[in-house]
């Protein structure tokens, strides 16, 4: 989820923690298990401090390891750790489990998105996503908002509104779970012969984008209400022809490790060629599919640059390209 959504439900977390007797029960114990909440709800994002090397580590890092159920006991004990040496509690066990189940529930609600994480490292590196919720979601963060305003303004009690607040997100997230079993037979309906079909939920309810793959070919289309609607058709190139030089590249390794489901092309030109993988899971209005990897190669097939993120303009991806030759 967005870093908004982490915030709300780390203060709810922190108003639900209000029903245990223990917490309610001491002003002390109120203030440090609602600073355990709200920083272990943010906890395991910390993994973006990797941006500042590059985008290849960060896409192989961001909800990897930091999202892994070894992260979740050691998340839980830094943050029972530091707050016990400067904040006494009546209980540190129970500081310690609701700064667990902060880090549980941040870990748990990544997986129900697009993206996805890690979650059964070290026994699994693969990719969880169930492609339910949108990474930013209406009703779980103004419900969550809701709360807020009728605790900060003395309207409810904390615990039984967040209760309430949890109660409802339950039932929504079986409610979404229904929608996306729907919305999965519309696109097998419309290409029935796919033999795997990646779903995204957008910000409007109704409408969610899918890729699919056939042994023929790779399709992506609009999921809205009733329909699903084919935007684009591609016809794959043969994985084995990728020169093994750039399936060894950094950048590119990133990629395939993170993306289930792309297409790839190469452009020649004067001096080089290059080789571009394109994610299907993304693609804006304007038709423009943005998470890649590129690698340039000369004229002995040494990758010279290479690039993997978001490219939302040519040129600046071309700069990025320049530099990286330019350090090579």
């Amino acid at each position: 989820m967005d870093t908004g959504t982490h915030v709300v439900m780390g203060v709810g977390l922190g108003g639900l923690a209000m029903l245990d007797p223990v917490v309610a029960h001491s002003p002390a114990a109120e203030q440090t298990v609602f600073a355990a909440t709200l920083i272990g709800s943010l906890a395991p994002d910390f993994d973006t401090i990797f941006k500042l090397k590059d985008n290849a580590v960060y896409i192989k890092q961001h909800r990897g390891f930091s999202h892994s159920l070894p992260a979740l006991l050691i998340w839980s004990l830094l943050i029972w750790g530091t707050l016990v040496l400067f904040n006494p509690v009546p209980s540190e066990l129970h500081l310690w489990l609701w700064s667990l189940a902060a880090v549980c529930l941040h870990v748990f609600v990544d997986l129900f998105n697009a993206y996805g994480t890690q979650a059964l490292r070290p026994f699994s590196r693969r990719w969880i996503a169930f492609g339910i919720i949108n990474i930013f979601d209406p009703a779980i963060f103004f419900l969550h908002a809701a709360g807020i305003a009728f605790w900060a303004l003395g309207l409810f009690p904390p615990g039984p509104t967040f209760l309430a607040v949890y109660t409802v997100l339950f039932f929504y997230y079986f409610w979404r779970y229904f929608a996306y079993k729907q919305v999965q037979e519309r696109v097998i309906s419309q290409v029935p012969d796919a033999e795997y079909v990646n779903l995204s939920p957008t910000i409007r309810w109704t409408q969610w984008h899918a890729s699919a793959k056939t042994p023929d070919a790779f399709y992506v289309l609009q999921v809205s209400r009733n329909e699903a609607v084919t935007l684009d058709r591609f016809k794959p190139k043969p994985f084995s022809e990728i020169p093994k030089q750039v399936l060894e590249d950094e950048n590119v390794r990133a990629f395939l490790n993170f993306s289930p489901i792309y297409i790839w092309d190469e452009t020649e030109y004067p001096d080089l060629r290059e080789i571009r993988l394109v994610d299907l899971r993304y693609r804006n209005r304007a038709g423009h599919y943005p998470f890649v990897a590129i690698a340039l190669l000369d004229e002995q097939d040494h990758v010279v640059s290479s690039f993997t993120g978001w490219v939302h303009s040519e040129r600046k991806l071309q700069k990025k390209l320049e530099l990286q030759m330019d350090v090579n």
